[in-house]
């Protein structure tokens, strides 16, 4: 039996979305558009147990036109926005093991791209890349509960999509299913190593990043699934170890709500899109952002 014939993997393709959007917020540089995980669709983690092992190979795009910006009282200004746009190329390795029964793992190799338009300038290219493992087991036929875990590399091919310091990337994740229902998400942190600024110059450490994505969707039809997106996240002040004191307005913090469809289009392709805006903020530009997302499966 091919892998197309088994709706099982197609639940687990959802997966991979998981983390697209956590080499788009550096820790402690948290920007419009880049709550982490933010990115992901209904029955994310909706995944499957004791499976044979697959590869899979997916694109992503997300974009952004923040026309204003919190400041540090969470009052909103009509400055300080940019438009970005951001994608990601990832590879992925599902498997089990036969001496860990119901537990399913998967190992992510993930490239980030992204162009930023603002004050006048426009810069491009590739960001960080990001790589790592998740692991998660099911309680009853109906929920999954799991881990993931990941490495962000400190560097990109433009200054300005160089985060500067490497971070890890964690977070529990959980999915419920109704049969009309489903709701799922993950919290977790980012946590980044020091940065110095310059030669001779000021050594800093950036804020370590607190978040949560939800999804509550509705099952309307097998073809199409609305879903209502919360997205939460908060992150500490930059910390300088030089003066051993946090830099004025560098912590921030952003609440996003949003909704999107689902299209399950065939059991070999499915199409998600949402939008979403910030409610609440604070030293951080608004969010004004649309997500798409392409699985195929062969």
């Amino acid at each position: 039996m091919r892998l197309t014939d088994n709706p099982e993997w197609l639940r687990a393709l959802r997966f991979l979305s998981a983390v697209a959007a956590i080499a788009l917020s550096g820790a402690g540089k948290a920007r419009a558009a880049d709550v982490t995980l933010g990115i992901i669709g209904p029955h994310e983690y909706d995944l499957p147990v004791d499976f044979k092992p697959f590869n899979v190979l997916v694109q992503y795009g997300d974009g952004n036109a923040a026309g204003s910006s919190y400041n540090s009282l969470g009052q909103r200004h009509a400055e300080g926005g940019s438009h970005t746009w951001a994608g990601m190329t990832k590879y992925v390795h599902f498997r089990s093991f036969d001496a860990i029964p119901h537990v399913g793992f998967a190992f992510e190799l993930i490239q980030t791209e992204s162009y930023s338009l603002a004050n006048g300038t426009d810069s491009g290219g590739l960001g960080p890349t990001i790589t790592g493992p998740a692991a998660w087991f099911k309680p009853n036929k109906h929920s999954t509960f799991g881990i993931q875990t990941f490495l962000q590399t400190n560097s990109g091919t433009r200054e300005g999509l160089s985060p500067g310091y490497w971070s890890n990337i964690s977070s529990f994740i959980f999915d419920y299913e109704w049969k009309h229902f489903s709701f799922d998400g993950d919290a977790g942190t980012v946590a980044g190593g020091g940065k110095r600024n310059q030669k001779g110059g000021h050594s800093y450490s950036p804020g370590v990043v607190f978040y949560t994505n939800l999804r509550f969707s509705w099952k309307a039809t097998k073809l199409v699934e609305p879903f209502f997106a919360f997205d939460w996240q908060n992150v500490k002040g930059t910390y300088d170890r030089t003066i051993s004191q946090y830099l004025d307005n560098s912590n921030s913090r952003e609440v996003a709500l949003g909704g999107g469809i689902m299209f399950n289009i065939s059991k070999h392709f499915s199409f998600t899109t949402r939008y979403s805006h910030s409610v609440e903020g604070r030293n951080i530009p608004e969010s004004n952002a649309y997500y798409v997302k392409f699985v195929y499966l062969w």
